[in-house]
């Protein structure tokens, strides 16, 4: 869990090469209380934004992906994060950039909307949905640890 006092500490949860490109969501008022993440997708459809801690610390980590195309071949697909299936208008590869000139990319839910689908999971196994989000922030900082080299900052 984290807060946000205003849009400017918001903004600066991302990469400052990142700053410039950043469309506030709809609706946001502050402060803003977080509790596992905060995804949105821009007015556009071409970029999703994500906001989340590392396990362990209460620093907000931001990353701007992009969408380059929804759609394609109608085949099934699985989002990497959460595990769920779905067509490739709900499931696509977001990228983003490591640096100037080069850029990773991970097959995700279109609109970053794991936790719903693995609420409704934990729903309607019995389960309490704490196990499956845990493990679902673990693997949103490990892509940004392995991938774009971010490093986890200690809980203050």
């Amino acid at each position: 869990m984290f807060r946000f006092e205003n849009d400017r500490a918001l903004i600066e949860s991302f990469r400052p090469s990142d700053r410039r490109a950043i469309e506030m969501p709809q609706g946001i008022t502050f402060p803003l209380f977080v509790r596992d993440y905060l995804a949105w997708t821009e007015t556009s459809g071409a970029r999703v934004y994500l906001v989340f801690s590392a396990p362990g610390s209460r620093k907000p980590i931001g990353i701007i992906f992009r969408r380059d195309s929804l759609g394609g071949e109608p085949v099934t697909r699985m989002c990497e994060w959460c595990h769920s299936d779905g067509s490739a208008h709900e499931v696509c590869l977001l990228t983003t950039a490591v640096d100037n000139k080069r850029r990773v990319g991970v097959n995700l839910c279109a609109d970053l909307r794991c936790k719903e689908k693995l609420e409704d999971a934990a729903d309607r196994s019995g389960r309490h949905p704490l196990e499956f989000l845990g493990k679902l922030n673990e693997r949103m900082f490990r892509f940004a640890h392995e991938a774009l080299g971010i490093e986890a900052q200690p809980a203050v």
